[in-house]
């Protein structure tokens, strides 16, 4: 029998990864999203979920160094790398769909000081071949990739409705192909910064055990003191445990030095 699609399949599916967890999860997600009021250095305020600034606070940056955020829109972690910019360093802030580059423009012009926006770039590039394209050329990055999204997908019945179990496959594919080309534009002893908002498995650390085979020559970094419960590569940020933060994973890594 093939697994049902819609939301009861969505909720089947959800309830054999999370068991018994899955009803205090799911109606933790059905609460209404928690948000921090991200103001340090912005014109005006940016609301985003806790679990985002964390995140953004996570990637190293370094004095002089390009910083890569390789699917920037619609910008909050954006915003969270630029306020964190260190003397000499500049921001490459990526989005490959054009309405949602829209979007990041209108949020970095509206709540950037201009002397951080000349620091920023916006491009509108497929971080896919990004990796062809900028070789070893980012000291830093962090790439938020599209997901399941299976929060968002509650609060939409209409996109519930179409929900399928092959989703999560297809999106891991991609994300994986995003992973490589973000691992190859990083400089050999640069930092790479992993982030989902998906619950499901197969995008997050699913993703970094396929890594294994496609890319070698990398180290996970112990990810700072924050919430979250930790994963076999990262840490996972899920509402019902988190004070309604998430959900979030995350996974943080080092390209060696010297690359086999």
């Amino acid at each position: 029998m093939h697994p049902k699609k819609g939301p009861e399949g969505f909720d089947a599916f959800y309830h054999q990864i999370y068991q018994e967890r899955w009803l205090e999860l799911k109606q933790a997600l059905l609460q209404p999203r928690k948000h921090y009021i991200f103001k340090e250095i912005l014109k005006t305020p940016y609301y985003l979920d806790p679990a985002s600034v964390f995140c953004a606070n996570c990637l190293p940056l370094l004095p002089n160094s390009l910083v890569g955020d390789l699917c920037a829109a619609p910008g909050g972690k954006t915003l969270v790398l630029a306020s964190r910019l260190p003397e000499g360093a500049y921001l490459i802030a990526n989005e490959k769909s054009a309405s949602r580059r829209k979007k990041l423009h209108a949020v970095l012009r509206n709540h950037l000081p201009a002397d951080l926006n000349s620091r920023i770039s916006i491009k509108g590039l497929d971080a896919a071949l990004l990796g062809k394209m900028m070789p070893q050329q980012f000291d830093s990055i962090l790439l938020d990739v599209p997901c399941s999204s299976e929060r968002h997908l509650m609060e939409q019945p209409k996109f519930l409705a179409q929900w399928g179990p092959g989703r999560g496959k297809s999106l891991a594919i991609q994300a994986l192909a995003l992973a490589a080309s973000a691992f190859d534009s990083l400089k050999p002893g640069g930092y790479l910064l992993y982030s989902t908002c998906a619950l499901n498995p197969l995008e997050n650390d699913g993703v970094w055990d396929r890594m294994l085979k496609k890319r070698l020559g990398w180290q996970v970094v112990p990810l700072p003191e924050g919430p979250g419960m930790t994963t076999k590569w990262g840490r996972h940020i899920l509402p019902d445990s988190d004070e309604g933060m998430g959900p979030l994973y995350l996974t943080l890594i080092r390209k060696n030095s010297e690359i086999p």
